[in-house]
Order: structure tokens, then C-alpha cells, then sequence
């Protein structure tokens, strides 16, 4: 059971990041059920994981755009370089995963949190 509630848990941080984007409609809705019943079974593997799933759903969502949309999230920190880039979880694999900007080094949300202010 534990570990459903972390896909669940996981699944509604990815999705939250994607209505603050205005990004979620049904197509990539569907890439994040994709990127939950792909970790369903390595958290399977590894139950002791469960806690980095979160992070791991969300690179997942975020490759999978990029494949098929663009970047995503673009980060908000460097708007006026004229370069947009997206931003990346931190850590890669981790709990507490965090949406950083990669030029700067800046924390911008956690998951599932993108839109609001950073939490000490």
C-alpha cells in the first residue's frame, strides 16, 4: 500500500506543476499515467525507492514533453537572457526533489509546487 500512495502522491506533484503551467490537457495527462505505471514497477523493484519516485515521475513527464512539445517547465529566473531553457529536478534521484534553474543554480519550487514561493 505504501507504495501506491507514493505513485498517487507522485502522480497529483506532477500534475499540480502542470495545471500551474496551463499545460494539462488530456495528451500529456497521459504521459504522466505512462510515467506512473513505468515507476510502478521500479518501485516494485525497489520499495526503499519509493520516497524518490516523485522526482523520477517528474524528469519522466518532462522528457517525455520535450520529445513531443518542447521544454518544460521553462524556467522563470533567467527570462531577459534571451535563451530559454527548462528547468531540472534536484536531486536527480532524492527525496525532496526540487525544480532548479541549471544556470544559475537558483531552487525555484519543489515539485508539485511550481507557481509558488520557494519554501525555506
Amino acid at each position: 500500500m505504501e507504495l501506491e500512495q507514493a505513485l498517487h502522491a507522485a502522480r497529483a506533484l506532477v500534475l499540480a506543476d502542470l495545471v500551474a503551467d496551463e499545460v494539462a490537457d488530456a495528451d500529456i495527462v497521459s504521459l504522466v499515467e505512462d510515467a506512473v505505471a513505468h515507476r510502478r514497477w521500479w518501485v516494485e523493484q525497489w520499495p526503499e525507492g519509493a520516497a524518490f519516485v516523485a522526482g523520477l515521475i517528474a524528469q519522466d513527464v518532462q522528457d517525455a514533453l520535450l520529445d513531443r512539445y518542447g521544454r518544460w517547465p521553462l524556467c522563470p529566473v533567467c527570462t531577459e537572457s534571451g535563451d530559454p531553457h527548462a528547468l531540472e529536478v534536484e536531486p536527480e534521484l532524492g527525496p525532496d526533489p526540487h525544480w532548479v534553474c541549471p544556470k544559475t543554480a537558483t531552487a525555484v519550487a519543489r515539485v508539485g509546487r511550481l507557481g509558488m514561493p520557494v519554501e525555506g
